[in-house]
């Protein structure tokens, strides 16, 4: 299992749902559970993550890729799961 993006948008406006999903599915392919949503070019930028949920998949063992894994630790879901204290407000 992988925690990773699936593209959505318009050419030039990405925007990103976070989804749990067999590692061998295809980047847009079929999503077991959407836990979240990401847009890069809101101003600020949107992360949206149903913290239960990413809790409880990466509980069951699902590996995040190396972006989804960035925007983990932003919220701070990472550190909750791995034990450390959450990151400081910038």
């Amino acid at each position: 299992m992988k925690i990773k993006l699936t593209r959505l948008g318009k050419v030039r406006n990405p925007q990103y749902r976070i989804a749990v999903a067999d590692a061998r599915t295809r980047r847009d392919g079929r999503a077991i559970e959407i836990i979240g949503r990401y847009h890069p070019k809101e101003e600020p930028s949107l992360i949206e993550i149903d913290s239960e949920r990413a809790q409880y998949w990466l509980s069951v063992g699902a590996q995040p890729t190396e972006p989804v894994l960035k925007l983990l630790k932003i919220t701070g879901d990472w550190q909750k799961f791995k034990g450390l204290p959450a990151p400081r407000a910038s």
